[in-house]
């Protein structure tokens, strides 16, 4: 089929191309409680094809892509390329080249055992502590080997394979007057056990908690704790804004070389892309478009050093030799975890929404469960909202020197932000 598609490729009209071809095979299991529910396998292949179109003689490059159903006929392709030329002659980007072949060795084959690894997970979910008020609702496994071919019209010819899972957790807790349920999704390459186990326990006592929660009071402005899967998005602001898309749109105005923030009282930032993370579901050798993966330090110090992203954009900045990055890691601050959860502060452990916006720097999110902490006193607190900006928080911002894996991502396990505006309800 791969072959096919080029041949109608290098026939047609296109001036480039690029063909993603993803075959994965993925098991399922759906628990009610312990209960098998259902299960399933799922053998499926996306092929996905970009077309590229010189315009205004060389100047500008258009480009549209879309599926090629493995289905269709010869004719059908044919008519699918067609399709998408006639698109990309309406897009009309400022011209770059597409990815060369790499002297990078292309990737070992790896024998993947997904049955092995949908197994562990489900005896780890039975190895959960519960008891006959906080214990399992229902969760949902997905374990999948994935085989990623990238090709094009360059010359570039790589395959991927890795292992990516998921498990889909919602846990209840009950008192003699009403009962609750908290959900969960934990993503990894392969399975975890121990960190597994250790996280849905740490939500168990979660939904105890948030039986007996008060309303979160008017604090007004407090310093805010973050140490769960939320505290992601904190970091992932600082990726975000070192991406070459975002410095070459202008949504990012960071520059190579100057400190993002002044006066900075707190802890500062250093942050590293990164090739591989132990047992990340993003674990590549080459990027989505071709280029190897290297290890690079984005940030040092609240000072970025280098620039990220997709091929287009690093073109456009003269960017050589880097790549799309899948995998993250902040260095820890200078305070132990006792020393971060001191004095008058709000832990936030469970938002009914949280983010970040990337480019203002806004966050926002509603406080489903927290930990008020008032000269020795810890209160849980519901309901309520908290928000403020990044472009602030940057200026005095600590970190634990304990660190914490959310799957790409390795950050600090507790990150505090000062003068955060609270909400409250009561």
């Amino acid at each position: 089929m791969i072959d096919k598609i080029i041949n109608i490729l290098k026939a047609s009209d296109a001036d480039g191309y690029e063909i993603n071809d993803k075959v994965t095979l993925a098991y399922e299991f759906y628990f009610i409680g312990h209960k098998l529910d259902q299960n399933r396998v799922r053998d499926v292949e996306h092929i996905n094809v970009t077309v590229y179109k010189k315009l205004d003689g060389g100047k500008l490059l258009g480009s549209a892509s879309g599926e090629i159903y493995v289905t269709l006929t010869e004719d059908e392709i044919k008519k699918e390329v067609e399709n998408l030329i006639s698109r990309a002659e309406n897009v009309k980007n400022p011209y770059y080249e597409l990815n060369s072949p790499s002297e990078a060795a292309n990737p070992e084959q790896k024998n993947i055992d997904v049955s092995a690894i949908a197994k562990n997970f489900v005896l780890a979910m039975q190895e959960i502590p519960e008891t006959d008020t906080e214990y399992i609702n229902s969760y949902e496994i997905f374990a999948e080997s994935n085989r990623e071919r990238i090709i094009n019209s360059k010359g570039v010819d790589i395959t991927l394979e890795y292992p990516s899972s998921m498990v889909e957790v919602v846990v209840n807790a009950k008192d003699n007057d009403h009962e609750i349920e908290l959900y969960r999704m934990y993503e990894a390459g392969n399975c975890d056990k121990e960190t597994l186990r250790k996280d849905i326990t740490e939500v168990l006592g979660y939904g105890k908690d948030k039986l007996v929660a008060k309303p979160t009071p008017k604090i007004g402005k407090t310093a805010v704790v973050f140490s769960t899967q939320d505290a992601v998005s904190l970091y992932s602001y600082f990726a975000q804004r070192c991406n070459a898309a975002f410095i070459y749109n202008k949504y990012s105005d960071w520059e190579i070389g100057k400190e993002i923030a002044e006066n900075v009282k707190g802890d500062k930032i250093t942050l590293k892309g990164l090739k591989k993370l132990p047992n990340s579901s993003k674990n590549f050798d080459f990027d989505k478009e071709g280029a190897p993966i290297s290890d690079i330090t984005l940030m040092e110090n609240n000072v970025p050093r280098s620039f990220w992203g997709a091929r287009k954009f690093r073109y456009y900045l003269g960017i050589e030799d880097a790549s799309q990055l899948y995998n993250f890691e902040a260095e820890g601050g200078s305070r132990d975890e006792s020393e971060i959860r001191s004095g008058r502060f709000l832990e936030i452990v469970e938002f009914s929404d949280f983010s970040v916006d990337a480019i203002s720097g806004d966050i926002a999110g509603e406080i489903r469960l927290g930990y008020y902490h008032d000269n020795g006193r810890v209160t849980p607190v519901a309901g309520g909202s908290i928000s403020g900006c990044m472009l602030d928080f940057t200026k005095e911002m600590y970190m634990s020197k304990e660190r914490r894996q959310f799957d790409n991502f390795l950050i600090p396990a507790l990150t505090r932000l000062e003068n955060v505006s609270v909400t409250g309800i009561e």
